[in-house]
């Protein structure tokens, strides 16, 4: 008899079965894939974003997708508990723009060598490529059905095989089916931290395919045309649409918009967020002024990158070779509008396989807040990304993960051996 059955090897499960290993339960850990940490090990670009230092109300605010609920948890074990985790596991962690901590080494092999080494430490037993069927749930304790193995009897099971996000990592979809088997509500699923695609001309015609943007405030526009969010970050045109992270934080805006039928959302550009539209216009009237017998294009360099610029003057139809003194006033202007605020239509984003994370879930309002326990069986507890909660890519996910796994693997632990 197992006391503690964690069912996936992401991060929150690794956590989940250390902490339940540390409280004393016999513990094991399943996962289909021949390696744990897979998704841990290619995050943040192979270096590993293991979690973020800015304050935990500033942390639960990264997570949009239901993150108050991880207040109780947080109060257990929060964002500056992991970097004291790691620490204590001999991973040094360095910080970088954003609060955003990583291994000192920038390898993302030394987080996840770390955690094998302590599951390894605790005795708890692993099993890999082995593939759950199905959870037989029963009156005191439940057994774990496994294709071609022996069932495990267990006393408690603690649900963490991720989402339909970044489905090589082995986030399938595997656990919804075991989650409603005991009663509970999946809510609609969805892609997150997701590319854009778009069916503009400009788009369709690849005239700005591979042209970042730096430091551009991005902003979702809702049906009436008021702003739904604008994140001041990176973007990128691609030949299906847009990316980079500011697109990737704004997606679930636009994809939630979709889903309640909106055809289209207008996104909007501003390439000089920190400068008022007047100072810019103002700016640009002196220096136009200044410099008559230049052509517009050579005093207005180096506003943006070159192929914007020229992108932006054809579709105020700007000649490449006008003079200064030459253009019109309601042209320069529509010009500056467009530096300031660019707007177009996006109709759809990439499947949710190609997403970063999954929205949706199985839904928080049937888990325990404090322990992550089932409000509907005994002995069931999820954490990850399984649950109804996403945050923006920059360590948050992975914090949630670790946070909610440490309290599930910690609670099941107790109920197993009470």
């Amino acid at each position: 008899m197992i006391d503690v059955t964690i069912i996936g090897g992401g991060p929150a499960g690794l956590m989940a079965a250390i902490a339940s290993a540390e409280q004393g339960a016999k513990t094991m850990l399943i996962d289909k894939g021949d390696k744990l940490g897979k998704k841990l090990a290619i995050s943040g670009g192979g270096r590993c974003n293991v979690t973020n230092r800015l304050p935990a109300d500033e942390v639960i605010k990264h997570i949009p997708g239901n993150g108050r609920f991880l207040y109780s948890a947080f109060s257990v074990f929060n964002n500056y508990d992991i970097i004291d985790f790691f620490e204590g596991l001999g991973v040094a962690l360095k910080e970088e723009d954003h609060g955003r901590m990583f291994p000192v080494s920038d390898k993302a092999s030394d987080v996840v060598n770390a955690l094998l080494k302590r599951l390894d430490e605790l005795n708890v037993i692993v099993k890999k490529n082995t593939n759950v069927k199905a959870i037989d749930y029963r009156e005191d304790t439940h057994q774990i059905i496994i294709e071609n193995q022996d069932n495990i009897e267990t006393k408690a099971v603690v649900i963490a095989a991720g989402g339909k996000a970044v489905p090589h990592t082995g986030s399938t979809g595997d656990a919804y089916p075991w989650a409603k088997k005991a009663g509970h509500t999946i809510t609609e699923l969805y892609p997150t931290e997701v590319p854009i695609v778009s069916n503009e001309v400009f788009i369709r015609n690849k005239v700005l395919q591979g042209t970042a943007l730096r430091d551009v405030a991005l902003s979702v526009l809702d049906e009436r045309g008021k702003k739904v969010i604008t994140h001041q970050m990176d973007m990128l045109f691609t030949h299906f649409g847009i990316s980079g992270p500011a697109v990737l934080r704004s997606s679930q805006y636009i994809v939630k918009l979709l889903m309640k039928g909106q055809k289209q959302v207008e996104v909007q550009i501003d390439t000089l967020p920190d400068k008022p539209l007047q100072e810019l216009l103002d700016d640009i009237l002196t220096i136009t002024d200044e410099n008559s017998k230049r052509t517009f294009k050579n005093v207005v360099k180096g506003l943006v990158p070159e192929r914007y610029l020229d992108f932006l003057l054809e579709r105020n139809g700007i000649s490449q070779t006008i003079k200064s003194a030459n253009i019109s006033r309601e042209k320069l202007e529509k010009f500056v509008n467009d530096l300031k605020g660019f707007s177009f239509q996006v109709h759809d984003s990439l499947p949710l396989k190609k997403a970063f994370v999954t929205g949706g879930g199985v839904s928080i309002k049937e888990i325990v807040p404090s322990t992550m326990q089932s409000k509907l069986m005994h002995g069931l507890y999820f954490c990850g990304e399984v649950l109804d909660i996403h945050g923006y890519t920059g360590g948050y996910n992975i914090t949630s993960a670790m946070v909610t796994g440490r309290v599930a693997g910690m609670n099941a632990a107790w109920e197993s051996l009470s």
